[in-house]
């Protein structure tokens, strides 16, 4: 298993639940597809798990 992920915000935020939108504000998602490296841990993998349907996931 890789120590990071790749995450990319591939669908808008704008329509989301507010939850969710300081979701993807928190893992440092600001722009549509921005990617970004976060490390791969069980808080991690619990904010992809929230929003999975707004980000792309891939290992690094």
């Amino acid at each position: 298993m890789a120590d990071k992920l790749k995450v990319t915000l591939v669908k808008s935020p704008i329509g989301a639940v507010p939850k969710h939108r300081k979701t993807v504000k928190a893992m440092g998602l600001t722009k549509m597809h921005k990617t970004v490296e976060l490390p791969d841990n069980a808080c991690t993998r619990g904010q992809i798990k929230q929003i999975e349907y707004m980000v792309k996931v891939e290992e690094a």
